[in-house]
């Protein structure tokens, strides 16, 4: 995202205008809330390491201080650890506190705030896909297709969603819609804003639908490459946050070997 969270001082786009009547956080707060969701919901799991603090503000889209004070402060509360030396970095504590989690939640004017951003994107995103079968060229598919092959080598939620939003503003600027193409951008900064960190094994899973989407953009097949990006939209409502947090199982439960809510945001969280 070219839009980033600053420090406490600075505007959020969980603060911005779109979002009037939600409730209202500073940036590192929200930082704070997606990775603690992440973690409620056992997408990240004890004992896991976090990507490098610089990674870490890159795939939420906030500044390095930002994303600095809300581990410094999530430490602070037993959330995650950290350790110094060789093999050292950021780690989700083995027993986070449950108390502390628990205030680490979405309300549920924030999570229908979001189910109407993912609206929003979709409309949009049908649009763009439509453009982009007709208009992208080939120098564009070639690009996107190497971008898929970024997404299914990425290691982490971090370097996939930064290579998941180049993925999707391309198909955007391909679609040659001149300057809808900066409001498409603008509706996915703020989705991408609510992104959390994803298992990067149903990261990749969802990649299978930007192989697709390429595949029948490269067919000139408008209809296919706009039932993809559908359903890869769509599913949102189900696989961020506000989805899965309405599972009623236990957080440590919520996540286990095979276990597939349908796919997970690209890139959203809260993240594609």
């Amino acid at each position: 995202m070219t839009r980033q969270l600053e420090d406490t001082t600075g505007d959020s786009p969980i603060e911005a205008a779109p979002l009037l009547g939600i409730d209202r956080r500073s940036a590192i707060d929200a930082v704070r809330l997606r990775i603690g969701m992440a973690i409620s919901l056992g997408l990240l799991q004890p004992g896991e390491r976090l990507p490098d603090q610089q990674d870490v503000a890159l795939g939420l889209s906030v500044s390095p201080i930002t994303a600095r004070r809300a581990l410094a402060s999530l430490a602070d509360q037993g959330i995650v650890v950290r350790r110094r030396g060789r093999g050292g970095g950021t780690f989700v504590a083995d027993e986070p506190p449950r108390s502390v989690l628990e205030q680490l939640a979405a309300s549920p004017a924030e999570s229908h705030a979001v189910n109407r951003l993912v609206d929003r994107r979709l409309l949009f995103e049908c649009a763009v896909t439509h453009f982009a079968a007709v208009n992208a060229t080939g120098e564009q598919l070639d690009e996107l297709e190497r971008l898929t092959q970024e997404m299914a080598a990425s290691s982490n939620w971090s370097e996939y969603h930064q290579t998941d939003e180049r993925f999707h503003r391309l198909v955007a600027a391909s679609s040659a819609l001149g300057p809808a193409v900066d409001v498409y951008n603008e509706a996915l900064a703020e989705l991408y804003a609510y992104f959390i960190p994803y298992p990067i094994e149903l990261l990749h899973e969802s990649n299978r639908d930007h192989i697709a989407l390429v595949d029948a953009l490269r067919a000139g097949d408008g209809r296919g490459a706009v039932e993809v990006s559908w359903r890869h939209v769509d599913v949102l409502h189900k696989t961020m946050f506000m989805g899965l947090a309405a599972a009623s199982v236990p957080p440590q439960q919520r996540v286990v070997p095979g276990w597939r809510p349908g796919l997970p945001p690209c890139g959203p969280a809260l993240h594609g």
